[in-house]
């Protein structure tokens, strides 16, 4: 089941996409809230009515009216909050190959992730960058779970449970504001607190059935073969696969439920698949080549990123015209 939210007349609303259609739960079972936070928190009883009108509507059982006017939304507009892994090993071990640092041993031992900026979440279209972000302004190519039941001190063994549904993510880096603060060792803020897109839709773990393979060596939880892809202005710049990932997301659920409370709409990303950023990529390209050209993004660029089973995410990047400007605030 593809969950979606959506605008009408400055309204959110709450549907299911099939085949090309949006179909309001709501109109089709009172029962059902009609946005995404209060349906998360009704948990298994809601989902299952939803998943029973996905199957009436996809067998023609169920006439349901589609919506004809409608604005694609972030599929969790409001995220209770908002973590971001680090789970793909070849990402991490490039990165720092290119920064001619040895591997981390850490990595392999714990899965680590930080919180970004919940609510600036949103879905497909246009985001607005100020003129501080341009500066290396990069994509990051990323899977995201959302969480669909509350819990706490949760292991991995039993921590897919959580999971509501996969979603693509977009994990957008200023990287000067973010290399100019972690100088500091605090951090990433400024340099990821202005953008995380997510969507198009939330697909259920079920949906991903027939992609499921083994997690790695000494890993817990479940791993998908899903084709990962970013395009910037129809140009492939990256390719990888969830089932690259390292750490599970069971793996770093259990880390982040450990003596907390996780909650129904909270958000956690992969991290970067190898490959998945300009960062990345213009690192290894100045490795090999000095005389490589390297790429950051640009106003009116086109990101679009499209993973197996969970569609196809498209943003417009778009510069604010202003001269206000945190570098120019700097002392000494």
């Amino acid at each position: 089941m593809k969950l979606v939210s959506y605008k009408t007349e400055d309204r959110e609303h709450l549907g299911i996409f099939n085949d090309g259609h949006i179909y309001n739960l709501n109109s089709c079972d009172k029962l059902i809230p009609d946005n995404m936070k209060d349906f998360l928190e009704g948990g298994v009883e809601l989902m299952e009515r939803a998943k029973a009108i996905n199957s009436d509507i996809k067998s023609g059982k169920l006439q349901a009216k589609e919506e004809i006017f409608y604005e694609i939304l972030a599929p969790v507009p409001h995220p209770t909050s908002c973590r971001d892994g680090y789970a793909f090993r070849q990402h991490v071990a490039s990165a720092r190959r290119n920064r001619k640092v040895e591997m981390i041993a850490e990595f392999d031992q714990y899965p680590i992730f930080y919180f970004t900026n919940h609510n600036a979440i949103q879905g497909t279209g246009e985001i607005e960058c100020m003129p501080d972000h341009f500066e290396k302004l990069d994509f990051e190519l990323e899977v995201a779970v959302v969480i669909g039941k509350k819990g706490r001190n949760i292991k991995a063994s039993e921590a897919d449970e959580y999971i509501a549904g996969y979603m693509i993510m977009n994990d957008m880096s200023a990287r000067t504001l973010q290399m100019e603060e972690m100088l500091l060792n605090l951090g990433p803020a400024k340099g990821k607190d202005f953008s995380t897109v997510i969507g198009p839709w939330l697909v259920t773990p079920d949906e991903l059935e027939q992609h499921k393979v083994p997690a790695k060596a000494g890993h817990v939880g479940n791993s998908y073969n899903l084709k990962m892809a970013c395009r910037v202005n129809g140009v492939l710049v990256s390719e990888g696969n969830a089932s690259d990932m390292d750490w599970t997301f069971a793996e770093i659920i259990e880390r982040c439920a450990y003596g907390v409370d996780i909650f129904p709409g909270d958000v956690i990303g992969s991290g970067t698949v190898g490959t998945g950023c300009f960062l990345e990529l213009n690192g290894t390209g100045l490795l090999n080549d000095p005389n490589y050209k390297t790429q950051w993004l640009q106003p009116d660029d086109v990101v679009e990123m499209e993973i197996t089973g969970l569609g196809a995410l498209s943003n417009v990047i778009k510069r604010v015209e202003t001269d206000f400007s945190l570098f120019a605030l700097k002392k000494g």
